[in-house]
Parts: structure tokens; C-alpha cells; sequence
């Protein structure tokens, strides 16, 4: 067994299952510079290690990703932060090892994205989850590629539109999830049990059938991927997301909320 410390991502390999745990509680584990550059670090990492078969990716404390670091897109470069989002998204979906999501507390925004990325995802039923960008000004531009397809159609516009919360029953029925596990103590069994089956199948076997299955995030990823990067610099760029990120780190409800429209 394998461990590392001093890292908003900590890793740890035994049984051939290397676990990557989100760990930057003060942030509630989201999407910094240093978050996703220690996170594709570490999928490289498991991808060269011949002893690992499969990637568990969770999380530390009662959130397990907030999506963008707010404090930082408002100072820096969107462009490159989108852009870092974009390869890690591609990491994950790309990585010839399959890769389970293990999320016992809140998922939102890019948070979701990271999700939708991997394999499997497994939620405990205090997880809840949002595509909270529309009420901040923003759209789930980048992190569409790996939601989008798959979730149903009438879920895709009811939460992209409301950014409203819902939970892991209602995100396994819209497909965001696989399974959701109704007894907390059940999660690290669920997890076992996918770890378990997977370690069954070959190397070979499992690389190619994850090539087979991720074949459409992959074609979209390529596709579109640049657009909704332009995208998304050119949202985190405007005045409403100005506004909507002030508010959000004031505690304060934006200026158009309560459907008065932007001033």
C-alpha cells in the first residue's frame, strides 16, 4: 500500500485499487488550480502503475466537489482554468482503467462534471447534486461533454436551467448516477462489490470495453470541447458572473434574483 500526503489530493493503492480522495476541506474540495493539477497528476500516476486495475475516486468531508474555486475566477484567467478542466474531464474519461465515483456528500457544478466523467458512480444518500451555474451567471458549458449524455433530456433542461438540488434517488433515475445506496453504512460495500467485479475481468479486457462505452463522451469531448471552453471564459467574464460570484461569496442573493432580471 501506497500512500501520499500534503496535497489537496491524497492517494493510496492496495488490492490493485488505487483511491484518490479529494482533500481540501477549506474549500470544500473545489476545482482549484492546485485541485485539478494534484488530480491529473495522480490519474497519470494510476494509469502508468501496472499493479493498479481500477481508480476509486472520493472525498474527505461533507462535500465531495464544489465546482469552480470562486476566489480564484474572479482573479484569474477563466480561459486557462476551463481549459485545465477540459484535460482533466478527458483524464478521467480516457484513463484505460475504469473509475468509480464514491460520493457521500454534496456534488455541485463542475463537481458534476467529475461525476458524469467516471465509469461508475456509487451515491450514499447524503449526497445531493445541482448544476448550480445558472444562478451565478454561468452555464454548465465544459462540464456538458460529460453530463449531458447522460441524463434524460427532460432532466438535462429542468436542472441545467433551475440549478436546483436533488438527491441520489432522483440522480440515479435521471442517469447522472448508477446506483444509490439508501444505508450510509452500504456505500463502501457497493463500492466493493463494482471494485470486486472489476478486478475479475482482464487488463486487456477492461481497457477495451471502457474505450467501447465511452465512446460517445469521447467523440463529444473532441468535438465540442474547445467551444464550451470559449464558452465558458467568455460567461466567467461577463457582468452577471461578476455579480452572481460576488454574491455568492457575500452570502447574499444576486441582483436579479427573485425573477427581477439583471440590473
Amino acid at each position: 500500500m501506497t500512500t501520499t500526503d500534503a496535497t489537496p489530493v491524497r492517494t493510496a493503492t492496495a488490492g490493485g485499487i488505487a483511491t484518490l480522495t479529494l482533500d481540501s476541506p477549506h474549500n470544500r474540495n473545489a476545482l482549484s488550480s492546485a485541485m485539478v493539477g494534484a488530480l491529473t497528476s495522480a490519474l497519470d500516476a494510476a494509469a502508468a502503475d501496472d499493479t493498479v486495475r481500477a481508480v476509486v475516486l472520493t472525498h474527505s468531508g461533507g462535500t465531495f466537489c464544489a465546482g469552480a474555486d470562486l476566489s480564484e475566477a474572479r482573479v484569474g484567467s477563466m480561459a486557462t482554468g476551463a481549459r485545465q478542466l477540459l484535460g482533466l474531464l478527458a483524464a478521467i474519461v480516457e484513463l484505460p482503467k475504469p473509475v468509480v465515483a464514491r460520493v457521500t456528500g454534496h456534488v455541485r457544478a463542475g463537481g458534476t462534471g467529475l461525476v458524469g466523467a467516471c465509469d461508475v458512480a456509487i451515491a450514499g444518500p447524503r449526497a445531493t447534486f445541482a448544476f448550480s451555474e445558472s444562478r451565478i451567471g454561468l452555464a454548465p458549458a465544459v462540464i456538458s461533454l460529460t453530463t449531458a449524455a447522460r441524463l434524460t433530456d427532460r432532466a438535462l433542461g429542468r436542472y441545467y436551467l433551475t440549478g436546483e438540488s436533488f438527491g441520489p434517488a432522483e440522480a440515479a433515475r435521471i442517469g447522472l448516477v448508477t446506483v444509490a445506496v439508501t444505508d450510509e453504512d452500504g456505500v463502501d460495500a457497493a463500492v466493493a462489490e463494482v471494485a470486486g467485479a472489476l478486478l475479475l475481468a482482464s487488463p486487456q479486457g477492461l481497457r477495451e470495453s471502457k474505450h467501447i462505452a465511452t465512446a460517445g463522451l469521447r467523440q463529444r469531448i473532441a468535438a465540442d470541447g474547445d467551444a464550451m471552453v470559449e464558452l465558458s471564459a467568455r460567461l466567467f467574464g461577463s457582468d452577471e458572473a461578476r455579480e452572481g460570484m460576488t454574491a455568492f461569496l457575500e452570502r447574499r442573493a444576486p441582483s436579479w434574483a427573485g425573477g427581477s432580471g439583471p440590473s
